[in-house]
């Protein structure tokens, strides 16, 4: 990504600001219940022989130490005025494998190019329906080698929503910010937001079932390190 401040440091006007990165981890108290095959998936006539096994629900990714992984976290509050960042030159991509998307939760920056692909050698279609910040909405079908397809979010919406039609239990998810301080947390819950500048912020937190949270926190130029813990519900 590219950014208009360079290394350890922020220019707001003639004054630079020193960034940290915040670390943390994300768990979850409590004991989700197990995770379902996807029967529909299986007794498909394509995708049961685009994977090698049982494919399982997402609901919960829960690792090391009741790490929960999948989760959103971004800076809702605090940057300073006046605090700009250019628009990544790169794409995000949002991928169609084996009759899911892949990854099933990612970030973007509003006005940052999202690349749809369909990985899959038969047909997807590719539907946002309905965004509550008046996000365009879209509707599109890509069958097998079809071209990926470029789609831009102007306004910072946590989450987008994308689902197949053609396969119902298809969804991905997208969180798009308006800055590029922003995390998905790994398959253990970890997570790092990089390059914030020193101050105070109100992060927050969005998983898909243990819905929203939110935390202070102060940045220094050594950093921050937080954590935050979710209710199974």
């Amino acid at each position: 990504m590219k950014y208009t401040f360079l290394l350890s440091s922020l220019f707001l006007g003639s004054t630079a600001v020193l960034a940290g990165d915040v670390t943390g981890k994300v768990t979850v108290k409590g004991t989700p219940a197990a995770e379902r095959p996807i029967a529909p998936l299986m007794a498909d006539a394509n995708c049961g022989k685009a994977v090698s096994g049982p494919v399982n629900t997402r609901h919960y990714v829960v690792g090391a130490d009741s790490g929960l992984g999948n989760v959103f976290v971004y800076v809702k509050a605090g940057l300073p005025e006046g605090y700009k960042t250019e628009v990544p030159a790169t794409k995000a991509v949002m991928d169609q494998v084996g009759c899911l998307y892949e990854p099933y939760v990612m970030g973007a920056v509003a006005g940052q190019t999202v690349e749809i692909r369909n990985s899959d050698p038969f047909l997807h279609n590719v539907n946002f329906m309905k965004s509550a910040v008046g996000n365009p909405t879209f509707n599109f079908a890509q069958g097998k080698g079809a071209k990926p397809v470029d789609k831009v979010f102007a306004k910072e919406e946590v989450f987008v929503k994308l689902q197949c039609n053609v396969h119902p239990w298809m969804f991905g998810y997208i969180g798009v910010s308006s800055s590029p301080h922003f995390a998905v947390t790994d398959k253990d819950g970890k997570f790092t937001i990089k390059g914030l500048p020193a101050g105070k912020y109100t992060l927050g937190f969005k998983h898909l079932k243990g819905g929203d949270l939110t935390q202070e926190v102060e940045v220094k130029d050594s950093g921050a390190t937080v954590a935050a813990a979710f209710d199974v519900k």
